[in-house]
């Protein structure tokens, strides 16, 4: 049994992770990662309101990770929702369910501090060493960007282009045709040029950083050679790559994507819509992201080590 531990619940589309660190540790060996499979993505209706079951399925996902957090003696666990559930329509009703069920009350984000949180987490893995960095964060409901020289990001915007929205509103369920993928395409850069056209920022040489599920698993399907830095091998994702792989998914049906390497099967639905987005990003951010492991989960459990709670509990 231990008694000084942190973590953070994140409770997503396609899981609620509690990840648990030791004070004064560090979220790189985490004491322990407890996982929950949900699968909101099949339980939004047609007004945009969480089925009960979606909701019931959140209930019981909360109360393992507090079973899990009390038997190990984490008393401080920041518990949030993602997208998936602050975008539902019954939002404020799926909380106060959860709470009166639970005895946990999920939290909200906003879009500028999720990205905040992950340029924290990419600033701390990579060091000042780096240089000024823009990262680059794929979610499935949003797209967060974030950039800056030093330990805090000096720039941070939040764009509903998420792989999950992007494939209900551009594609449904219909197979994707040329049109629409141009289409969709061209939304996106219009969005991030207009983000990013104050962004002073962004100069030629700012390394860009990807945050992401959505990212790794393209990286990983595009075949990224690992090239050794230090302990750590990093996977390099390439617009090039990105384009001789779209026109690939777009005529596969959604179960054969599931059988190529880094698209898991409840994400391949979306692959298509993610590597779209994740393509014009790149067109604008540059022509190559570096993976890193560690996202919102991670600063927010770096903010909660530091000692700065308020920072930590900070949503706006």
């Amino acid at each position: 049994m231990r008694d000084q531990l942190v973590g953070v619940l994140d409770v997503g589309s396609f899981s609620a992770r509690l990840v648990l660190v030791e004070r004064g540790g560090s979220p790189v060996e985490p004491a322990l990662v407890h996982k929950t499979r949900l699968r909101l993505d099949r339980a939004l209706e047609a007004d945009g309101a969480l089925s009960r079951n979606g909701v019931d399925s959140i209930v019981d996902a909360v109360r393992k990770a507090n079973r899990v957090a009390a038997e190990h003696g984490a008393h401080e666990v920041f518990p949030f929702a993602t997208s998936s559930v602050r975008d539902a329509a019954n939002a404020r009703q799926v909380v106060a369910k959860v709470a009166r069920a639970t005895g946990t009350e999920l939290r909200f984000l906003s879009g500028r501090r999720e990205a905040e949180l992950s340029f924290l987490a990419a600033r701390r893995w990579y060091g000042a060493s780096a240089g000024p960095l823009v990262v680059l964060d794929v979610g499935g409901g949003t797209v967060e960007i974030a950039a800056g020289a030093g330990e805090v990001a000096t720039f941070a915007r939040s764009l509903r282009l998420g792989a999950r929205e992007m494939t209900r509103a551009w594609f449904g369920h219909d197979q994707a045709s040329a049109k629409r993928m141009d289409a969709l395409r061209e939304h996106t850069l219009d969005q991030v040029r207009e983000a990013l056209g104050d962004a002073d920022e962004l100069t030629g040489g700012t390394r860009a950083i990807g945050c992401s599920k959505v990212l790794r698993q393209l990286a990983r399907l595009a075949g990224a050679r690992p090239q050794r830095d230090g302990d750590f091998v990093p996977r390099t994702l390439h617009v090039e790559d990105l384009r001789r792989w779209i026109p690939r998914l777009a005529k596969m049906p959604v179960d054969r994507r599931a059988e190529l390497p880094g698209i898991s099967r409840c994400r391949s639905r979306q692959a298509l819509a993610g590597a779209i987005v994740a393509e014009a990003l790149l067109t604008v951010c540059g022509e190559r992201v570096e993976i890193c492991p560690w996202s919102t989960t991670e600063g927010l459990l770096l903010t909660m080590l530091s000692g700065e709670a308020g920072g930590a509990l900070r949503v706006a």
